[in-house]
Order: C-alpha cells, then sequence, then structure tokens
C-alpha cells in the first residue's frame, strides 16, 4: 500500500481510481464494509483503490478542546487499512485552512484534480466542505458533472444497534470491552510506553507494566480486565490489567497496569498494545495487603480462563 501524505502528493499521470473518505477512526465493521466496497470496485474497473482519511481530527480543528477519544492511532490505522487490500492510504493534513474548503471546491481540487476519482464510495451520513455544507445528493450532482459515480457504503448493525465509532467510545468508556469488540470485529487496543511506575506490584508478588498511554487514548473505564499483551516481534501474553487509581493506597493518577502471566522479563522503555478481552470486574478499596493479594490471584486465574 503505497501512503500519501495530502492529496497533493499524487504522481504525474495517477489514473483513474475509487476513493472514499472518512476518518475511518477504529476501522471498524462499519468501515471494513465501506473500504471493502471501494476495495472491490476498484478491482472490478481496473482502477486503483484510495482511501482519504484526515489528521488530526477533524473535530480538534473545528472545535478545539473536542477531541474525541481515539480507537486507533494513526500507525495502527494504517495497518488495519492496508490489510483491507487498498492500493492507497492518502492523510490529509486538516488544518484551518482546509476546514474552510467549500464543499464543491473540495470535490474539485481533491477528487477530481488530484485523484481522478471514477467512484466515490461514502457512507449515508457523509458530509463534507466548510461547515459539514455537503452532503451524499450534493456529491451526487457534482458527480454527474465531473464524471464520476457515487455509491453508498453498507451500513452494518446489530440486534438493531448500527455500529459507529462513537457507540464503540461509549462501550469502552463503560468498560463493555465485549460490545466494543463485536462492533470492531477484534479486541479494542490501547498502546503506549512502559514507565517506571510506584513498583508496589513487584513487592506484593504480581510486577505489572505501568503503561504510559497517548492523551486521546480511548481507555476503558476503571476496572480489571482480562486482555493480551502484544510486544512488537513476540508472541502475545497472557495479561491482568489494572485501570484506576489505585484506591488502596490512596492513589490519585489514573494508570493503566498490565501483570503479564508466566512472564519474567523486562519490559521497561518497551512499546506495547493490551488487546481487551473481557471485563471481569470494578475497582475496590481493601482494608488491608492480604485480601488485595487474593483478590489479585483471584483476578489472575479468571484471566487464564477468560483467554482460554
Amino acid at each position: 500500500m503505497q501512503r500519501w501524505r495530502g492529496y497533493e502528493a499524487a504522481p504525474g499521470g495517477w489514473g483513474r481510481s475509487v476513493v472514499t473518505i472518512g476518518v475511518f477512526d477504529g476501522v471498524h465493521k462499519g468501515h471494513q464494509a465501506t473500504i471493502g466496497h471501494a476495495v472491490a470496485r476498484a478491482r472490478e474497473l481496473g482502477v486503483k483503490s484510495v482511501v482519504v482519511t484526515f489528521d488530526p481530527h477533524p473535530a480538534e480543528v473545528v472545535r478545539p478542546g473536542s477531541h474525541p477519544a481515539v480507537l486507533s492511532e494513526p500507525a495502527r490505522k494504517a495497518e488495519l487499512i492496508e490489510a483491507l487490500g487498498v492500493d492507497v492510504l492518502c492523510v490529509v493534513p486538516f488544518t484551518p485552512e482546509f476546514s474552510r474548503l467549500p464543499a464543491e471546491a473540495f470535490v474539485h481540487d481533491v477528487l477530481v484534480e488530484h485523484l481522478h476519482a471514477a467512484l466515490v464510495v461514502v457512507g449515508a451520513n457523509f458530509r463534507f466542505g466548510h461547515r459539514a455544507a455537503g452532503d451524499v445528493a450534493l456529491l451526487e450532482r457534482l458527480g454527474r458533472t465531473f464524471g464520476f459515480g457515487v455509491e453508498g457504503g453498507p451500513l452494518v448493525a446489530e440486534a438493531g444497534t448500527v455500529f459507529s465509532s462513537t457507540y464503540i467510545r461509549s462501550c469502552v468508556d463503560a468498560g463493555d470491552v465485549a460490545a466494543a469488540a463485536a462492533a470492531l470485529g477484534r479486541p479494542h487496543r490501547v498502546e503506549g510506553v512502559v514507565v517506571r511506575g510506584d513498583q508496589r506490584g513487584r513487592e506484593l508478588g504480581y510486577p505489572t507494566a505501568n503503561l504510559l498511554t497517548h492523551r486521546y487514548a480511548a481507555v476503558p473505564a476503571d476496572g480489571v480486565y482480562a486482555a493480551r499483551l502484544v510486544r512488537r516481534g513476540g508472541e502475545p501474553l497472557a495479561a491482568a490489567v489494572s485501570i484506576g487509581t489505585n484506591p488502596t493506597f490512596s492513589g490519585r493518577e489514573r494508570r493503566v497496569e498490565a501483570y503479564a502471566l508466566d512472564f519474567t522479563g523486562d519490559l521497561y522503555g518497551e512499546r506495547l498494545a493490551l488487546d481487551f478481552v473481557a471485563h471481569l470486574r470494578e475497582q475496590r478499596t481493601y482494608d488491608s495487603i492480604e485480601p488485595l493479594v487474593a483478590q489479585i490471584a483471584e483476578d489472575v486465574e479468571r484471566t487464564r480462563r477468560a483467554l482460554g
């Protein structure tokens, strides 16, 4: 998969293409269906498929301070999109100037002049241009003017719930990582670098990796979870993960701490990923160390069972 920074990176002599556009945070089942449709149509037409996405999240530029929790970091999002068979990932820098581009100019400059769209695949609620003034109906009218087709990507729903990034964020925020995984088509992932903590887990016999996460990461609700710890180039490890402030020790800083089962190595400084599989329990406060250690031992056994 080619990766372009900005649509101006399209090379000279670039031919026609099938384009799909969106933030695609999480690359959930709905996104997979839309992108997959674009890839399939590109192959049918004998042209390249292009995914256009944006960095940073448009919400942060249009309404500073409103950046939503991020379901997939840029590198992870690119991996997931590449796995769908896309030919080109075009990441457009979403600047204040770009946000003011009128809908008609967006179509002419991006889709027609640079990407030479033969077909554009979008969701039914797709909006574009300054103040999100453009909709699918306008895109279809402009397509007739400039000679490209427009097709809707299929909605993906289960039990009456349409899968969306907003819905998945609400699941993660509530600690329902199983529902999030059902909508994503895989476990929800949180990434970060292992930094030194209080060393309290080591003193208790359960040394933990204290994960420093991205400021906008979609971290699940406080509680204890069964997860798979993913190291670069290594086999996934079973992990019991605690998220919260360590109330037994009057902690104030919210942390993500993972105890890797049956692992004795050093993880400090490594960049890791945690794939959340199951919520085990809420955070609790204990009167002494003994019941806390007993509870951790139970959490470890429940993690083994949850991960099979």
